[in-house]
């Protein structure tokens, strides 16, 4: 499965592209304004201006690609939330709160949609209509119809899409990449993919909007999409039949207290997971001050009966070339991290990546790699840290590719309409099967 038709293979992959890829990785990362000064800056519009568009897609694009960038408009649907941005930004962007008005007005070549996950199909469609090329957060699209209008809106315009999948871009999983192209364990037979979200991060998509299933497609759409997609690229195929299981277990209706919202919460002592949004000053700018606007609580209460989606995910995938997956999700966790585990005809990979736990790791990412019949080795990778450093480098890194097309790209790590829409795939198969508890197959979902 490849949206770039020129991209290599297995047969195709050849040692050196393993020091290609890190030798742009660091100068993308050491070099942010590493472009020709004459170089053209491409005309960028964003839509959505929550912290992700505000800061990723907003101040922190211009800091890391603004000789290649200029942001010429900035579009949301609260009109106070807009400006808080155009602010951060250096405040003399036009802002607008209608989407059409922005993209007629300001001409840009390329918008990006940063909004609420099931609106992102909308714009992404919209823009392709008026003759700007999408680039979309993840997840693209939260339900089959929205899948089919995007593959069917790109094929009638022809416009290009990004979809920007960081976590192609990060350290660890872009060793195991190469590791699986080198052919270490040799023809792969199964994936066991398990995330861990903690009473910090996990809670958080509790709070938010992420909650319901309107709004986020649950996490088999926002979270997993990452981590499918990762799955789709790693394997190198295209998925075609799932079959999940979810329950909800801690949030929403099973918790024992609750109110509107943590603030004005009378139960703060009671509740282990009381939230204090005052302490953060972004956060107070960009979503308190401006809740009058919409009534949007960006510390909403955990235990609202509202929240429609599990928190406890087990999902099973078979691939046309026959790799079979387990993935789990679990949002409840007293740790954070990832385990996931490779095997296959020659050997075996096993990739631990700790985020937060309460023990100390000499390391982030240990990579095991067991031959047959053979010795063990481990293979650390330590991502890049700093205050400029976004989800460990990626951000950085995958910015300097959209935004700079000359760039190699020797591990396929560009993902376009086709990868967006297969990992949302997934997750909406998945939801389905939750749902009506059968196996859903892909072509079901969309047909590409």
């Amino acid at each position: 499965m490849q949206d770039n038709p020129g991209a290599i293979n297995r047969r195709q992959f050849i040692r050196n592209t393993s020091a290609a890829a890190a030798a742009l990785g660091a100068a993308a990362l050491s070099n942010p304004f590493g472009a020709s000064a004459a170089q053209a800056r491409t005309r960028v519009a964003l839509v959505g201006t929550g912290i992700r568009g505000s800061t990723t897609w907003g101040k922190n694009l211009l800091r890391d690609e603004g000789d290649k960038v200029e942001i010429v408009g900035l579009c949301d649907i609260n009109p106070d939330r807009v400006q808080v941005a155009n602010r951060w930004m250096g405040g003399k962007i036009p802002t607008f709160t209608d989407f059409d008005e922005m993209i007629n007005t300001t001409r840009p070549e390329r918008v990006i949609v940063t909004t609420v996950d099931s609106t992102h199909y909308q714009y992404v469609c919209r823009a392709m209509e008026l003759g700007v090329d999408p680039i979309s957060e993840k997840p693209l699209c939260t339900h089959d119809y929205q899948a089919q209008q995007i593959v069917d809106t790109q094929k009638r315009t022809g416009r290009k899409l990004d979809v920007t999948f960081n976590a192609r871009h990060g350290a660890s999983s872009m060793k195991v990449k190469e590791l699986l192209l080198d052919g270490e364990i040799g023809e792969l037979y199964s994936v066991s993919y398990e995330e861990f979200l903690d009473l910090e991060h996990g809670a958080s998509y509790f709070r938010r909007w992420h909650g319901l299933k309107q709004a986020s497609g649950t996490l088999l759409c926002h979270k997993a999409s990452h981590h499918f997609d990762e799955l789709n690229w790693w394997i190198d195929a295209d998925p075609v039949e799932v079959i999940a299981y979810g329950r909800l277990n801690k949030y929403g209706s099973k918790g024992p207290l609750r109110h509107s919202n943590c603030r004005a919460c009378p139960f703060k002592k009671e509740c282990d997971l009381y939230w204090d949004i005052t302490t953060n000053q972004d956060y107070m700018e960009l979503y308190v001050d401006c809740e009058d606007q919409d009534g949007y609580y960006r510390d909403g209460c955990l235990y609202r009966r509202a929240i429609n989606i599990p928190d406890t995910y087990s999902v099973q995938i078979k691939y046309d070339n026959n790799v079979l997956v387990n993935y789990s999700l679990n949002a409840t966790v007293p740790y954070e991290g990832q385990y996931i585990v490779f095997n296959g005809s020659k050997g075996r990979l096993d990739l631990r990546n700790y985020d937060r736990q309460p023990w100390d790791v000499p390391y982030e990412s240990e990579i095991r790699l067991t031959h047959n019949f053979k010795g063990s080795k481990v293979i650390t990778v330590d991502p890049q840290r700093g205050e400029f450093f976004e989800h460990g480098g990626a951000d950085q890194r995958i910015k300097a590719m959209i935004f700079d097309p000359s760039l190699p790209d020797p591990l396929n790590q560009r993902a376009g309409m086709r990868a967006g829409i297969l990992s949302s795939a997934i997750g909406i198969a998945g939801y389905t099967s939750i749902d009506t508890g059968r196996r859903v197959r892909i072509d079901e979902v969309v047909k590409l």
